[in-house]
């Protein structure tokens, strides 16, 4: 029975994310950043390496995908300096795992954050044509 829950849960999921637009998308993959980088910060402050490394592994491969979906091609200064600031972020994420120190988890937090807001008001504005060449689904 738990198997067939879990297909069906799974089945939701992907339904929601297909019927997204890639800015929505782009929004999501944000919110997913904030939260598993949050949950590396708890878990760091727990002490607990095992949700730290989990976590901060799904935030990686978060940050990594939303690299990965910029468009340097057509998406000129702004997927450039997406480019730049994700793999700052990057950094700081590593950096803060290293040392087991929340402070560039925060910074990475903030960021992630302003972006988040950032997208999520183009994408609730309807203007996909000027920054869609950024981001692709």
């Amino acid at each position: 029975m738990q198997g067939h829950a879990a297909r069906g849960a799974q089945a939701y999921i992907q339904t929601h994310v297909n019927s997204r637009s890639p800015l929505e998308l782009v929004v999501m993959l944000y919110e997913g950043l904030i939260r598993f980088t949050g949950d590396a910060r708890s878990a760091i402050e727990r002490r607990d390496l095992v949700a730290k490394r989990a976590a901060m592994s799904r935030a990686l491969a978060v940050l990594a995908e939303l690299q990965s979906t910029l468009n340097m091609s057509d998406g000129g200064d702004v997927a450039e300096s997406l480019d730049g600031l994700y793999t700052y972020m990057n950094g700081r994420l590593l950096d803060g795992s290293m040392k087991n120190d929340v402070a560039p988890l925060d910074e990475t937090l903030k960021l992630a954050g302003t972006l988040r807001e950032a997208w999520a008001e183009i994408a609730g504005r309807g203007a996909a044509e000027p920054l869609a060449s950024q981001a692709r689904p």
